[in-house]
């Protein structure tokens, strides 16, 4: 037995589109998880045409996923930082206050979108920061990063029902402390900027966190609660992301590169991040206010 789930922005959702969906599914009762917003029915079989039924619910702002109906909610949250848990690249913004934004955003988007190895393209913007005040960091947190929207939900609702959450990020220590503690996180991981006399070295901690170091986390994590890879959700949006995001038990492409999008099953481009929940079968009446 499968589960099709929809979900849209609020009030996106057209009931008259999950009935059509039921209808050519073959599937059963639909299960309203919140108005208007998340549908969920159960199938037996896969759709053949399911990609083509995809795309067109793209088209009109819904998202259609197909999920196993057994073991959905997830005992280990997975979850990259940057344009996942907020909504910007933290390397990028430095990079805007070092006067050095657009060269540095530029080997981003090439880095997430897998187009260049990530542990050069790392090494490469970080030089380009090299003797920025230490003090910026905290300038940017402040007034340059903002939450990803259901975030907060998202993690307390999970911690509620037993799950343990990490925060695994290729960025930076000094902002995935500062994210983890507001959205409730038990622990970060992330690369760490040398800095000497106060000021950025232009260089990292080595090794370099990256796509292996996101596995070895998942691995790690859910092996010291006995669990399998199974029992693990993750969530990301770049080319560093799909190792842990191939191998988690529910992999979520959130918001994710185009490269990135054509890897995962599992795909959120319209929603925030409280549609990780309807994934697993919460309803809005389950959720916890972080």
């Amino acid at each position: 037995m499968q589960i099709v789930t929809l979900t849209a922005a609020p009030g996106a959702l057209d009931p008259q589109l999950v009935r059509s969906l039921q209808s050519a599914f073959g599937g059963g009762v639909a299960n309203w998880l919140a108005p208007d917003e998340a549908a969920e029915f159960a199938i037996a079989n896969r759709p053949v045409n399911f990609r083509d039924v995809w795309q067109s619910a793209q088209e009109m702002g819904v998202d259609l996923n197909i999920l196993p109906a057994k073991g959905r909610r997830k005992k280990v949250l997975l979850a990259d930082m940057d344009s996942t848990m907020i909504q910007q690249e933290c390397i990028d913004e430095l990079a805007a206050e070092a006067g050095v934004g657009d060269q540095v955003a530029k080997i981003t988007a090439r880095a997430m979108n897998g187009e260049i190895g990530f542990e050069g393209a790392l090494t490469e913007r970080i030089a380009l920061l090299k003797g920025l005040d230490q003090s910026v960091i905290g300038k940017v947190l402040e007034s340059r990063i903002t939450l990803m929207p259901g975030g907060r939900t998202l993690v307390a609702t999970m911690k509620a029902s037993g799950a343990y959450a990490a925060l695994v990020s290729g960025g930076f220590t000094a902002f995935t402390a500062d994210v983890a503690a507001q959205l409730g996180f038990d622990e970060n991981r992330a690369n760490t900027l040398l800095v000497e006399d106060g000021k950025l070295t232009g260089k990292p901690a080595l090794p370099i966190l990256g796509r292996d170091a996101k596995i070895a986390a998942l691995k790690e994590i859910t092996a010291a609660r006995g669990l399998g890879l199974e029992g693990a959700m993750a969530v990301g949006d770049g080319a560093n992301d799909l190792g842990m995001l191939g191998l988690a038990g529910m992999g979520v492409a959130l918001h994710a590169k185009p490269s990135v999008q054509a890897e995962c099953e599992l795909r959120i481009n319209h929603g925030d991040l409280s549609a990780l929940l309807y994934l697993q079968g919460y309803g809005r009446a389950d959720f916890v206010t972080g």
